[in-house]
C-alpha cells in the first residue's frame, strides 16, 4: 500500500489539472499561434508560467486504484501487477486463470 500522503497529493493534482485545463488550453494556443504579434504571444506565456506548476497534466503519475502503488502499472486495467496477480488468484477476473503447480 502507497502511502496515505502521495496518495492524497496525487488527488490534489488531479484535482487542479481539472482546474486549470481550459485557461490552460487558452493560453497555450496564444501561445503556439504564430499569427498573433509576438508581445501577446510572450504576455500568454508569462501568465501560462505564473499558473501553479502541478496543473500541469505532464504532472500526474499513473497510481493503481486500489492500492496506489505507482509502479508497474497496466493502463488497461488501472492496476498494478501485484493487484493483478491477487485478483487473479482469488479468481476475481473472468477469464483469467492463474496457474500454480
Amino acid at each position: 500500500m502507497a502511502k496515505k500522503s502521495m496518495i492524497e497529493r496525487e488527488k490534489k493534482r488531479e484535482a487542479l489539472v481539472k482546474k486549470y485545463a481550459a485557461k490552460r488550453a487558452e493560453l497555450k494556443a496564444i501561445v503556439n499561434d504564430q499569427e498573433k504579434p509576438m508581445e501577446e504571444r510572450f504576455r500568454a506565456s508569462l501568465k501560462l508560467a505564473k499558473l501553479p506548476r502541478n496543473s500541469s497534466a505532464v504532472r500526474l503519475h499513473n497510481r493503481c486504484q486500489l492500492t496506489g502503488r505507482p509502479h508497474a502499472y497496466y493502463r488497461k486495467l488501472k492496476i498494478s501487477r501485484i493487484a493483478l496477480r491477487d485478483l487473479g488468484s482469488n479468481g476475481q477476473i473472468p477469464g483469467m486463470v492463474k496457474s500454480s503447480w
